[in-house]
């Protein structure tokens, strides 16, 4: 099966990412042949920033995409992350950028898509 997560909101502010992020790890051990995708767009694309801080107890996404980068696929829109000022040297290592088009593709492919 193969499903795709469409993540717009920042990692911080409003706990859309880590719901998201929730949901993919579930997924991820529910179904070993699980083909996932998180597709980063808008302000999601500051989840896979690398080098994220946060206070001890509280949730850090980037440590929550780590999984989902070794088992499945993570892309953030290229055009969004110029919009924002943020490089490819600046992602967490396995994340691709990529345009819209191949997000598009995506979805075409997925069985589900689940937007956050």
């Amino acid at each position: 099966m193969e499903i795709l997560i469409i993540l717009q909101d920042g990692p911080y502010g409003s706990e859309r990412a880590y719901q998201a992020l929730r949901m993919a790890d579930a997924l991820l051990k529910m179904e070993d042949d699980l083909d996932l995708t998180v597709y980063l767009t808008g302000d999601g694309v500051a989840c896979a920033k690398s080098g994220q801080k946060t206070p001890n107890g509280f949730y850090n996404v980037e440590r929550m995409l780590k999984p989902v980068v070794r088992k499945g696929m993570v892309m953030a829109c290229r055009r969004c992350m110029e919009a924002r000022g943020i490089e490819e040297s600046d992602l967490l290592d396995g994340v691709r950028q990529v345009r819209l088009a191949e997000a598009a593709t995506q979805v075409l492919d997925a069985d589900k898509v689940l937007h956050y």
